[in-house]
């Protein structure tokens, strides 16, 4: 993959090429094959390169053949061959890109429609002075801008803006109620002021004076087929659906692996590349926490004997927390939303001494209802029926009183405490419950978001919908673009084919939560090439064992960080809720790791960005 960054100014104002050199600057790691810049008539691009199609070829940026349309493009392009072999179009390159520059110059911006890939682009029709900002499906790759009556900035990361933005943002305090909520901002938001975050499956089209429209272009099945498939026919379509997605994303001229956890996402994924590429080496990746409740060392490795992969395995502990927090949030531009980020950095350092991409299993969860939130699913809608004072009394006395040891059934009676049905989707993964936000935040307004209206008609698809378009984008895509990126090494989520994705929304709930059992439609497909014992057993996930860090190792950095002088959370929020909640957490009968892990991220985030000097990134 690449960085890309730009600028549209509506001054008329000339780009300077200084400016333009410092944007691609802080996308280097993105990008260490090449960089390069393009100028015209108020508008810029910058781009940097790691070179995976085409290694000798495909210079960015890139100008049709006609001179009209300029691209600077970020991702991969799976379908590409295909499409070059349809185009008439004086070709110079083995690779994607030009196919893209091809298809629009012929067909106009709908060509984008017909690409299968993960991607973030931006091209100029230097006939009608238009820029065209677009990101894939999914959200795989990222895209930022800021828009004034000036000029347009974007780039692949905040920190491509700043050296083109007037002064430096400040934080946007209307975006914390959603941080707190979420451990991520939802897009359009994010916590710089005045930067903006291109949604999954939108493009934006900036006009020459600088009128912008906000267009999607895709979105999933709004209907599934509940009376069309059988159970066996639906696994067989599944099976099909995944072993296309694996093969599209096995093209590349460079060696690919794959991180191996041994759950089935990951595990199907390795299995399927295995057996599409025999006698060829494979690579696989998995993390160990010296912690028997969160390894799954061993399950990794039962795997990769099964399948014959060449196997590394990389060890993650207290100490890489306290050394990359920092480094890791200034490659994230945001607080780090899962404590897994720096696990899946120092599994994208390891495999970056092997390959060059990595296959990964995001997405299997949110398209096939892995989760056992999606079990309670429909109970919970009915029991939100209650009234809405009752329930949260309920949900208050067990936060309270419910001991560390009952976890699950404190987060069901935190979910069940909020009263939008948005609010309980999102409260599953949440940190703090409504009530908590609001004492947290002390009177900082908060900012209304978007969310599609509940129609009740099935919660299972409903919550699947929810996760596709919030928690998959802007936590687990995100986490994983960044990390990879921060080691210049391409990630790839075969399950987010947008094929697939289809598919699995046009598939009725029941073959996914199937008699109780989740993902069940996609364990059936693993059923098929993996050993039993990875098939069925629990489900653990990709966890880190922080509250026994946040009493040990990093104990003295936790208060220090969130109740000390100079603390933007002590100043920014309530101190002394975060003082009660540092004290149960100690007190061993909770634990609260996940909400002094979002505090945590927070403050190192503004530490980061506010208050050391940037990039501190110097120390990879």
């Amino acid at each position: 993959m690449c960085g890309i960054a730009g600028i549209r100014r509506f001054t008329g104002e000339s780009v300077s090429p200084d400016t333009l050199l410092a944007m691609g600057s802080a996308l280097k790691h993105r990008g260490p094959d090449d960089s390069d810049q393009w100028q015209s008539d108020g508008i810029g691009f910058a781009h940097t390169r790691l070179s995976i199609i085409d290694l000798a070829g495909s210079h960015q940026p890139m100008r049709s053949a006609d001179g009209r349309w300029v691209i600077a493009f970020n991702g991969e392009i799976f379908n590409y061959r295909e499409l070059r072999r349809m185009l008439d179009y004086p070709f110079t390159t083995e690779g994607d890109t030009e196919t893209i520059l091809a298809g629009v110059a012929i067909h106009g911006i709908r060509f984008i429609d017909r690409l299968v890939g993960q991607f973030a682009l931006a091209l100029a029709d230097l006939q009608s002075g238009r820029l065209y900002l677009v990101r894939d499906r999914l959200g795989v790759l990222p895209l930022y801008f800021s828009h004034t009556s000036e000029a347009l900035v974007f780039g692949s990361e905040v920190k491509a803006l700043l050296p083109a933005l007037p002064k430096a943002p400040g934080v946007d305090l209307l975006s914390l109620d959603a941080y707190l909520a979420g451990r991520s901002v939802p897009a359009p938001h994010t916590l710089f002021e005045g930067v903006s975050k291109l949604p999954a499956a939108h493009r934006a089209e900036i006009d020459a004076d600088g009128t912008m429209r906000v267009i999607r272009y895709w979105q999933p099945p709004q209907a599934d087929g509940a009376g069309v498939w059988s159970d066996h026919g639906a696994v067989d379509a599944v099976d099909e659906a995944v072993t296309e997605a694996v093969r599209a994303a096995l093209v590349a001229d460079v060696p690919v692996g794959a991180y191996l956890s041994g759950g089935i996402d990951s595990s199907l994924i390795v299995a399927k590349a295995a057996a599409l590429r025999p006698g060829q080496p494979l690579h696989t990746f998995a993390a160990g926490f010296g912690d028997p409740r969160h390894d799954e060392l061993k399950w990794a490795r039962l795997v990769s004997e099964h399948v014959g992969s060449e196997h590394h395995e990389v060890p993650v502990d207290a100490a890489d927390f306290e050394r990359l927090w920092p480094l890791l949030t200034w490659h994230r531009d945001a607080p780090m939303s899962e404590p897994a980020d720096i696990a899946v950095y120092r599994l994208a350092q390891a495999a970056r001494q092997k390959v060059s991409v990595v296959l990964s299993g995001e997405g299997g969860d949110e398209l096939f209802a892995g989760y056992p939130k999606y079990r309670a699913a429909a109970w919970m809608s009915r029991l939100s029926l209650l009234p809405a004072g009752l329930r949260a009394a309920v949900s208050d006395v067990a936060e309270r009183r419910m001991p560390q040891q009952w976890s699950r059934p404190r987060i069901v009676l935190r979910v069940l405490g909020e009263r939008e049905r948005h609010q309980q989707y999102r409260a599953w993964f949440a940190p703090f419950t409504t009530r908590e936000r609001a004492e947290l935040l002390a009177g900082i307004p908060s900012r209304t978001l978007d969310w599609p209206a509940a129609t009740g008609r099935d919660p299972v698809r409903e919550m699947l919908l929810h996760d596709l378009a919030a928690w998959l984008p802007d936590n687990l895509l995100e986490r994983g673009d960044r990390m990879s990126m921060a080691a210049s090494l391409e990630l790839r989520p075969p399950l987010l084919d947008h094929r697939l994705v289809e598919l699995a929304f046009r598939l009725p709930s029941r073959v996914k939560l199937h008699d109780g059992t989740t993902k069940w439609a996609l364990k059936e497909v693993a059923r098929r090439s993996l050993p039993s014992e990875i098939v069925d057993r629990r489900k653990v996930g990709f966890r880190v064992p922080l509250d026994a860090w946040f009493r040990s190792g990093l104990r003295d950095s936790m208060w220090d960080r969130l109740t000390g002088t100079g603390s933007f959370v002590a100043q920014t929020l309530n101190r002394q809720a975060v003082v009660r909640l540092l004290e149960r957490h100690e007190s061993g009968r909770f634990n609260e790791e996940a909400r002094i892990f979002t505090l945590m991220s927070l403050e190192v985030w503004h530490e980061a960005f506010f208050r050391s000097p940037v990039p501190v990134a110097a120390g990879a």
